[in-house]
């Protein structure tokens, strides 16, 4: 770049035009845009009191401060004081650090919190400003004195260029189906072997065999007892798993009024009144799955408002993908196959470093020979003929 620069760390996103950030962050991944981070920190879901501090990094060209120029760049960057809401595990090298006298937290964290999703996180459409951004990431955390600095779920493109600058690389996997140009949802069945293929048939039709109705429902025909259904689901179930919910009932209001066009809801009503519901958001080419809960207990009803139900949209929709968020090897049996997903950490003590190092080679190793694995098991017909006894 050739006009003078200045980078900044900025408290709110409030300090930064909607436009100017989008511009940055660009159409394709919902969960980078302005609207749905700012309904993170509207809400009250990350700010003072959640351990979620935001403190972005926003670069700007001949200006001077937050608004005196033209935006570059930016980094959705937050101060931490946990570890919870990131689905990138780090608790067993905080507990070594802490045993060995430091002070794990504060650390930086560049994320979308409480999203296990792919996408960039250093915004800016060109590999210098995106350096550039790197740089100050590390600088910040350097002069902050925090322990480390950890960038979850970049895309391969900016995990390589993180590698690139010294950053310590990471490797984990989730499961994503992939569109093949299917016509229809048997298009789909066609693919797979005999038994998977059956198998789906009969979980399908097991879901709704209570009498469940299911609605797919976005933009302008969300309405707020929809919300207020799907948070009660939400909040059972997230109770239950982690012993509270990350999201507030605010923030689907205002995920509801910012970026309705990009919320994909799917709530299954029995008997005349919601029992489960699954909430998707939707990029430009992907469906992002993100949160499941249910107030009755149904067979295969997950599978099918979470799984089934993001398929059938996203070959109606002509999609590429459907990424259906962290863990969950069942997901292979439904035609969801596994795919790396990426992190990058720096860590400014070079002992402490050294150790990490030492074990994201060797947590490396097993993760892609884990991956080989499930590939090898996948529900698809085989080459030359269906192994598993195709019709």
């Amino acid at each position: 770049m050739s006009a003078a620069v200045t980078a900044t760390a900025i408290p709110s996103l409030s300090a930064v035009r909607a436009q100017d950030w989008d511009a940055c962050a660009g159409p394709e991944n919902p969960f980078v845009s302005y609207a749905f981070l700012s309904a993170l920190e509207d809400s009250g879901c990350v700010g003072a009191g959640t351990g979620w501090q935001p403190t972005h990094i926003v670069i700007e060209t001949d200006g001077g401060g937050p608004g005196g120029g033209a935006l570059a760049g930016c980094v959705p960057m937050y101060l931490k004081s946990h570890s919870q809401g990131e689905y990138v595990f780090d608790h067993s090298w905080a507990h070594a650090w802490e045993r060995a006298g430091g002070d794990y937290y504060p650390k930086l964290q560049v994320s979308v919190p409480f999203s296990p999703v792919t996408g960039p996180r250093l915004l800016a459409p060109d590999a210098d400003t995106r350096g550039l951004l790197l740089n100050a990431c590390v600088q910040a955390a350097d002069q902050m004195g925090v322990s480390s600095l950890h960038i979850t779920f970049p895309t391969f493109e900016q995990w390589t260029e993180m590698g690139a600058a010294g950053l310590l690389l990471r490797k984990d996997q989730q499961f994503i189906w992939r569109n093949d140009g299917y016509a229809g949802f048997d298009d789909f069945l066609a693919a797979l072997s005999s038994r998977k293929r059956k198998n789906i048939r009969k979980e399908r039709a097991q879901a709704v065999a209570p009498g469940i109705d299911i609605e797919v429902l976005t933009g302008s025909d969300l309405k707020e007892h929809h919300w207020d259904a799907f948070y009660g689901f939400y909040v059972d179930t997230s109770s239950r798993k982690w012993g509270q919910p990350y999201l507030n009932r605010t923030f689907f209001s205002l995920l509801g009024e910012r970026m309705p066009e990009k919320v994909v809801l799917v709530l299954c009503k029995r008997a005349g009144r919601y029992v489960a519901g699954a909430i998707n958001l939707l990029g430009s080419d992907a469906l992002y799955g993100r949160n499941w809960g249910c107030i009755e207990d149904h067979p295969c009803l997950h599978f099918e408002a979470c799984y089934y139900q993001a398929i059938d949209f996203a070959i109606s929709h002509g999609l590429n993908r459907v990424e259906a968020g962290a863990q969950g090897q069942h997901k292979l049996a439904r035609g969801y196959l596994p795919q790396f997903t990426y992190s990058a950490h720096w860590i400014a003590d070079p002992g402490f470093r050294a150790a990490v190092a030492r074990f994201l080679k060797e947590e490396g190793a097993y993760v892609e020979s884990d991956q080989e694995v499930l590939a090898a098991h996948g529900p698809f017909k085989k080459v030359g003929g269906d192994a598993q006894g195709d019709e």
